[in-house]
């Protein structure tokens, strides 16, 4: 299977951001109060899982990459948002770029197999 240069990039992309979120998850439960609220746990939980996926899916050539892409860039952007509510917190504020990041990635590759 030959991935593009492009389909490369994406794949780091998501393997970094599930691995920024899932260590986001630690840091947000023992910062308690707002930070450990289910809501954003959850979406930091789900993004991890959807970039796994995504870059799973990418590396094993599977015909349906472009829509776990498009769902991760939806995750990931959402994801992004609420991370960035954390202002004042540098650990949030990278999850967010990262987000951002893995969003814009997987939205290319989602247009490029649609």
């Amino acid at each position: 299977m030959h991935t593009t240069g492009k389909m490369q990039e994406c794949i780091q992309a998501c393997k970094n951001c599930s691995e920024v979120c899932l260590a986001n998850v630690t840091h947000c439960l023992e910062k308690g109060g707002k930070h450990a609220e289910p809501q954003h746990i959850r979406l930091l939980l789900d993004c991890a899982e959807i970039c796994q996926t995504s870059a799973n899916f990418m590396i094993r050539g599977s015909d349906f990459h472009s829509r776990t892409c498009g769902v991760c860039a939806e995750v990931c952007a959402a994801c992004a948002r609420s991370c960035e509510s954390f202002a004042d917190d540098p650990e949030m504020q990278e999850c967010a770029e990262t987000c951002r990041s893995c969003a814009q990635s997987c939205r290319e590759m989602s247009a490029m197999a649609g």
